[in-house]
Order: C-alpha cells, then sequence, then structure tokens
C-alpha cells in the first residue's frame, strides 16, 4: 500500500494563531481538562498539534483543540498538513475513532499503570479507570450481540453474598454530565450496579 506525505513541516505555533475546526466533534469534560493538566505539568508536551493553513497566516486546528484551550498564551508544536477542508473533515472525523479501536492487553497495561506515578488526582483517576474500562473485545455491537451474532461471554463469576453471579459490562456513552447523570440515578434505582467514568 503507498500513504502520501501530508506533513508540511513542523513548526512551534502561538496560540493565538489557532482557529479551531468548526465541524468539531469533541467535547472536553473537567476530569479530561484536569488529567491533560497534570499531565502537561509532570510531563509536558509530548505530542504535536495536527493543523492545516488557512488564509491570512493562521492554522485551522484538526487534533490538539484542548492542548490549545489550555495553554492559550503558548506556542505549541504542530505538524502542518497539506490538506485540502474536505480532507480535513475526513480526519477530524476518523482520528480520535481509529485509535478508539485499539484493544488493550489487559496485563500488559495493569504492569504499566502499576509503574506511574503521578501527583495529580485527576491523573490517578485516569489510571484507575482504565483498568476498568471494559475490554473492546467481545463488547455487544449495536445489535446487542458480537459481529457474528454470537452471545458475547460474560464476565468470569463474581462471588454476591453466598452466590455466584454472571456479570456483564456495558458503556454507555453520554452527550453531556446531567445525561449521564440521569442515567446512572435511573439504572442505579433498579438495583444495578453502576460506575462513572470520564473517557
Amino acid at each position: 500500500m503507498h500513504a502520501r506525505d501530508r506533513v508540511v513541516e513542523f513548526r512551534r505555533i502561538p496560540a493565538g494563531r489557532l482557529r479551531p475546526h468548526p465541524l468539531n466533534w469533541r467535547s472536553h469534560p473537567p476530569a479530561q481538562r484536569a488529567a491533560l493538566a497534570g499531565v502537561l505539568a509532570e510531563v509536558g508536551f509530548a505530542g504535536a498539534l495536527l493543523v492545516r493553513p488557512l488564509a491570512g497566516g493562521d492554522f485551522e486546528l484538526i487534533d490538539g483543540h484542548l492542548r490549545a484551550e489550555t495553554l492559550p498564551l503558548a506556542e505549541l508544536p504542530a505538524l502542518v498538513l497539506d490538506l485540502d477542508a474536505a480532507e480535513a473533515a475526513k480526519l477530524l472525523a476518523l482520528f480520535d475513532p481509529l485509535a478508539a479501536l485499539a484493544v488493550p492487553r489487559r496485563e500488559a497495561l495493569a504492569e504499566l499503570v502499576s509503574r506511574v506515578e503521578s501527583e495529580c488526582d485527576a491523573v490517578n483517576v485516569l489510571l484507575a479507570n482504565l483498568l476498568e474500562t471494559p475490554n473492546k473485545e467481545g463488547e455487544r455491537a449495536a445489535d446487542g450481540y458480537g459481529q457474528g451474532g454470537e452471545r458475547p461471554a460474560a464476565r468470569p463469576m463474581e462471588p454476591a453474598g453466598d452466590a455466584l453471579v454472571e456479570a456483564y459490562q456495558v458503556l454507555v456513552e453520554c452527550d453531556d454530565e446531567a445525561q449521564q447523570r440521569s442515567i446512572y440515578e435511573r439504572l442505579t434505582s433498579e438495583g444495578l450496579r453502576c460506575r462513572l467514568l470520564m473517557l
């Protein structure tokens, strides 16, 4: 397979010259903002924003909106891409979802997390949640079953008092914290065990 190199240059761009993409679909809840601030404070920048040049000398963000918002007075490392508006929209739509398709190797992740130390509470919560997030392997598709129509395997039997019960995990994506709270309260009122995660 041949892939074009669309990176024109690497440069540091003042945040004031970065324009949010008008179709940016990602919102950033407080927990994510706090965790990012913690990582930036403890590690610093270790990756580049993705941008494309605009007329007049400014740049349109494709990836890195939250970093630009977090440090509005900084010069931020960025990869300048040779993309037209349609290509930028395609990358904006697919960049994060493609990364999210990766399936964690649970033992390797647990080992990695055990070696990470942070003084930031938000970072520590994020690390703990990494180990609680359901593995994408075997998760139900939108129709309630896996891709082949088979029922996914349950998690291992868990003790519940003197009995053992089968347990399933379901990940529900919400538009905002109010919707998350409403769903959480409804499910817990029906006796279901729920855990709130900020992804």
